[in-house]
């Protein structure tokens, strides 16, 4: 049993950004950091876009920045949150910074600021189209530096310790103590207490079987929340990223920058058609929900796998700058982006609910704080604006990070039992596991994606319910092991997605069910 004042779960950049504060701050509490890979892989490392933060003031405002967020969250944002969050970038952009972080610049020495889809100006600090990978590496430098943090790789938090395991459980009054914690190379369960707890652990794209997301993002953290009574919301808020590279394989897919769109690109179909100007004013700088539902629609005429992004008009050396890797991740499936058009297709990419905490970043379980796309602070509304998304997991990490500097979690005094796996047996039924993954996204792929309907949801319930049990049934059998607990988890996500989805009544930003609209406006959507 390990006892420590704070236990981070996951490495992406709310995690780390919330660990370096607090240990800078008091160099005599210990910080734990749990990460169930390395503590790089997380879907920080793959944010391409960069940070939306409002530096100049010539051109650009706050209340521009924060109108076009209320617009594209379709009027479920909290308009106090988005204040308060778009306020706070140029300060939390400086801690990135200070903290060895670099952003690309311009001619002039000043911060290179690009466009993305639903921004009205420029205002997307980035390095390349890596920006959450030199965020990330800046942060781990920083985490190396502090003797006060522990990083503990390929350990997998497998359920939060509260009332439920210690005594008569009370669900209206909940506290968490910590986390029972696979450790995968031993292959035992531990016990970390911790004063306070902070879910840091990512989104849920592995649920879906296309995604940019890296297989790691199962859900673990609003599953765990999810199990122990937390509040949960807006689960039906499901983001496609519209531009992914075509591939006909399952599993993480490569992202085409929504930057790439603001650098100038157009979407076509098959003929050559730029189609957006049919659906938006905008174009291709429409939102993400309105682009992904654009190609959805060109997809479902044509027939066709993908649609493509045409960079052809675009000056190439430029293109390579702003775009290394993108670029060279074309040529290696032979696309020569000065030549060819890029193949696209939208996959699941971003959450915009989850745990639902407080502009502090706490739950609605004593102890307990969430932060990063984990969480649901009601910044994003119905649908996320572009790279709002780093913005508000270093936005929250630092609200965490303050909240605790005057309200100091108390060390835990309750004995916690040992885990418990009397009569189970070490699973060798990983075909099981396997092919039931599998099933779960095509199942989530085909009946609960971009446009969905009562009765293809409804027959996603019923066989979700299925699984439910079989996995269930399996799990209190089996000795614990990573990817049974990843998939127990995927199911849990996968039944608020569904249950949420079924209980909302309107089309708002990214969720959209052709039940909820008359049958005029269907015709005029699906037909050609």
């Amino acid at each position: 049993m390990i006892s420590v004042d704070y236990l981070v779960i996951g490495s992406g950049v709310a995690g780390l950004t919330f660990a370096v504060k607090i240990a800078e701050q008091f160099r005599e509490k210990t910080i734990c950091i749990v990460t169930k890979t390395d503590e790089e892989e997380s879907n920080t490392k793959y944010a391409q876009g960069g940070v939306a933060v409002v530096l100049d003031f010539q051109e650009d405002s706050f209340q521009k920045h924060i109108q076009d967020t209320l617009i594209a969250g379709d009027g479920l944002c909290d308009t106090s949150v988005v204040e308060m969050v778009i306020k706070e970038g140029p300060k939390r952009l400086t801690d990135l910074i200070c903290w060895g972080a670099s952003f690309d610049l311009d001619y002039n020495g000043k911060l290179d600021l690009g466009k993305e889809g639903g921004h009205s100006e420029y205002r997307i600090a980035h390095h390349k189209d890596i920006t959450g990978y030199e965020i990330e590496t800046a942060l781990l430098r920083r985490i190396n530096q502090l003797p006060n943090i522990t990083l503990l790789n390929h350990h997998f938090a497998v359920d939060l310790i509260t009332e439920h395991q210690v005594y008569k459980f009370d669900p209206d009054n909940i506290s968490c103590y910590g986390a029972y914690i696979l450790n995968q190379k031993k292959g035992n369960i531990e016990i970390i207490k911790a004063g306070v707890t902070i879910l840091a652990t990512g989104g849920i794209g592995s649920v879906y079987g296309h995604t940019t997301n890296p297989t790691i993002a199962t859900g673990d953290g609003i599953a765990m929340a999810y199990r122990a009574k937390a509040q949960i919301s807006d689960m039906e808020f499901v983001q496609f990223h519209p531009t992914v590279l075509y591939d006909d394989k399952e599993g993480q897919s490569f992202l085409i920058s929504e930057a790439v769109r603001g650098f100038g690109a157009y979407l076509k179909n098959k003929n050559g058609h730029r189609f957006m100007l049919d659906h938006d004013e905008r174009g291709e700088l429409a939102s993400r929900d309105i682009v992904s539902r654009s190609i959805d629609n060109e997809l479902k005429k044509s027939g066709e796998s993908c649609v493509y992004l045409d960079c052809t008009h675009l000056h190439i050396d430029d293109f390579r700058i702003h775009f290394p890797n993108i670029y060279d991740e074309c040529i290696s499936r032979n696309i020569d982006v000065e030549k060819d058009w890029i193949p696209v297709v939208p996959a699941s990419h971003y959450l915009c609910g989850g745990i639902v905490v407080d502009r502090n970043g706490k739950t609605s379980i004593h102890n307990l704080f969430a932060c990063g796309e984990c969480s649901r602070t009601g910044l994003h509304g119905a649908n996320r604006l572009a790279s709002n998304s780093l913005l508000e997991a270093l936005v929250y990490a630092h609200n965490i990070y303050k909240y605790l500097c005057s309200h100091p979690g108390q060390q835990v005094s309750i004995q916690i039992p040992d885990w418990d796996d009397q009569g189970t047996h070490i699973d060798k039924e990983h075909i099981f596991i396997n092919h039931n993954s599998k099933e779960l996204q095509a199942l989530m792929n085909d009946y609960v994606g971009i446009v969905r309907s009562n009765a293809l949801l409804m027959k996603a319930i019923i066989h979700l319910d299925l699984m439910y049990k079989e996995v269930e049934e399996l799990y209190k059998r089996s000795k614990i092991n990573t990817t049974l607990c990843e998939l127990r988890n995927m199911i849990n996500v996968a039944h608020l997605i569904i249950s949420q989805s079924l209980e909302r009544k309107e089309n708002r930003g990214g969720y959209f069910n052709i039940d909820n609209i008359s049958p005029k406006k269907i015709l005029e959507n699906y037909t050609s």
